[in-house]
């Protein structure tokens, strides 16, 4: 569908690279805004480049009033996803910005802040508290934790947050990015072509992976029940194993290898986060004994619903989390696609219909 400099895929090999930088690097030495700057610049910022990125994010948490007052109008049992059009359809009425090469990565990096505060206030409304705007801090994650959560919080959570923004920041051009990108194409503003893309993830065939497969350790509640169940519901029942299995990769999903190195360190002092880490970890040993054969292993989502779940976050906001962070790789294939190589996406439709007919007056139709 289109050509990128953005994100590289060896499926084969389980290798993702952003920028060609592997996301093993990325996860263990960089930081999610050094990421925004390399995603929309194509190169690892200088220390003012860095300073320029941060202050941006900072002067940009503010949203309309009547963003945040939808959000809290609306039942508390919304759908997160849902809720988060919404507030973008407020945030592109009113701000709908037009498509200048001067501005766009601007305009890219305020839309990431403001998703931040979006997203945090949906968790808040949600959870019967009053709306909070982030403020600056040293990082987006904490910015975004800290408003959330109404304080301080501690910095093994803060780091964990930070690589989850960055390991879901892009792959490609799955549905939500083809999405994004078809509203892009026609020159939409880049708020409406977030909501394009957030109606996607919406779907179950896209979106909220994480939570279901969280949701199945939750279901068998010890590590001593892993085996029966994947007897009784993987193997006779024929269920699907969630978290296991992707269009792309044939072997482990590189990212969710990362992410269970943090759901390991959350664990560590978390009895309860212990407890679905280890019936995480007997399941994929049975998961990958029973399919590796036919190149389904764990991906990315078998263990960070674990790392949501350790941060403190409940499963109505996994896939919250992931559009916060895919935010930033959505904007950066739009403005890619509209800068280096745009004309309208129009796909025609191959016709199966019947041929050419005549027309019968109803009255001769029996």
């Amino acid at each position: 569908m289109k050509s990128t400099s953005l994100t590289y895929i060896d499926g084969v090999n389980g290798v993702l690279r952003y920028r060609g930088y592997s996301i093993e690097d990325l996860a263990k030495y960089s930081t999610y805004e050094e990421i925004i700057y390399l995603m929309l610049y194509g190169e690892l910022p200088k220390k003012s480049d860095l300073q320029r990125v941060k202050n941006k994010l900072d002067e940009s948490f503010e949203v309309p009033d009547q963003a945040i007052n939808l959000i809290y109008s609306l039942p508390k049992e919304s759908e997160t996803i849902g809720l988060m059009e919404a507030a973008f359809g407020v945030l592109a009425a009113i701000y709908n910005p037009t498509w200048e090469k001067a501005k766009n990565k601007d305009i890219a990096i305020e839309i990431v802040a403001k998703t931040a505060t979006i997203l945090a206030n949906i968790y808040r409304a949600k959870e019967g508290l009053k709306p909070r705007i982030p403020q600056p801090s040293e990082s987006l994650a904490r910015s975004f934790l800290e408003a959330a959560f109404g304080g301080h919080v501690e910095d093994k959570k803060v780091k964990a947050m930070d690589i989850a923004l960055i390991l879901y920041t892009d792959h490609e051009v799955p549905a939500s990015t083809t999405a994004g990108l078809v509203a892009a194409s026609t020159l939409s503003d880049l708020y409406s072509c977030i909501v394009a893309a957030l109606s996607a993830l919406k779907g179950p065939l896209h979106g909220g992976a994480a939570e279901e497969a969280f949701k199945q350790f939750v279901e068998i509640g010890s590590p001593e029940k892993v085996d029966e169940w994947f007897k009784t519901n993987i193997l006779d029942k024929k269920k699907r194993l969630m978290g296991f299995g992707h269009r792309v990769y044939r072997t482990f999903d590189p990212r969710g290898k990362i992410f269970k190195k943090y759901a390991e360190e959350l664990a560590s002092g978390n009895e309860q986060v212990k407890k679905y880490l280890d019936i995480a970890e007997r399941l994929e040993k049975l998961g990958v004994e029973t399919f590796s054969g036919k190149g389904v292993y764990p991906n990315t989502d078998f263990y960070s619903g674990i790392v949501f779940y350790g941060i403190g976050f409940p499963i109505y906001m996994f896939t919250g989390i992931f559009a916060l962070s895919r935010t930033l790789g959505w904007l950066a294939h739009f403005i890619e696609y509209v800068e280096e190589q745009h004309r309208l996406i129009r796909p025609r439709a191959l016709y199966v219909g019947p041929s050419q007919r005549d027309y019968v007056p109803l009255e001769n139709r029996g």
